[in-house]
């Protein structure tokens, strides 16, 4: 089973965040090779976190080096390696990570992008999601696959895929 937490700070728009991230987060999941998470008896805890900037900046400078806020970060419980592992943990309960939202950098990107915050959240919890179950983007082999996957997630989801118009890499 899995099990999402929101903590939703003032500032962000008025969107029904709970459901939004338990679908994102579940999405996600479902196309991964853990989609097994979903039945398991164990239970698989993701924290969402919605902030502003400037939380959102300090965690970028103090875990990241890089001195400015991101869309996204996730903060992985779980080494990658012992995912496969984790349904035999002895109270059933597995922490994934944390994924944390800025919402300034949010709602710019989504305004650039000519779409709704809660579509773009929707795809930044989706890629976070896919950071704690041990993906990353790297190089450009390990980034095809995880947009490949977010892609997918997203289209079970009736979003459209975000990397269609990208002319230039991250």
């Amino acid at each position: 089973m899995i099990d999402i937490a929101v903590l939703h700070e003032e500032g962000w728009p008025g969107v029904d965040w709970e459901p939004l991230a338990e679908r994102a987060v579940t999405a996600a999941i479902a196309h991964s090779p853990y989609a097994a998470f979903s039945t398991d008896s164990a239970c698989y805890e993701v924290a969402v976190k919605l902030t502003g900037d400037e939380e959102v900046h300090q965690l970028n400078r103090a875990y990241r080096d890089k001195d400015r806020p991101t869309n996204v970060l996730s903060f992985p419980m779980v080494q990658a390696d012992l995912l496969e592992g984790t349904g035999n943990t002895d109270d059933g309960e597995i922490l994934l990570g944390d994924i944390v939202l800025a919402e300034g950098v949010c709602t710019a990107e989504a305004a650039e992008k000519g779409i709704s915050i809660a579509d773009h959240a929707t795809h930044l919890i989706i890629h976070g999601t896919f950071h704690l179950l041990g993906y990353d983007h790297m190089d450009d082999i390990e980034a095809e696959a995880m947009e490949a996957l977010e892609i997918r997630a997203l289209a079970s989801l009736g979003l459209s895929d975000p990397y269609g118009d990208r002319t230039t890499g991250d």
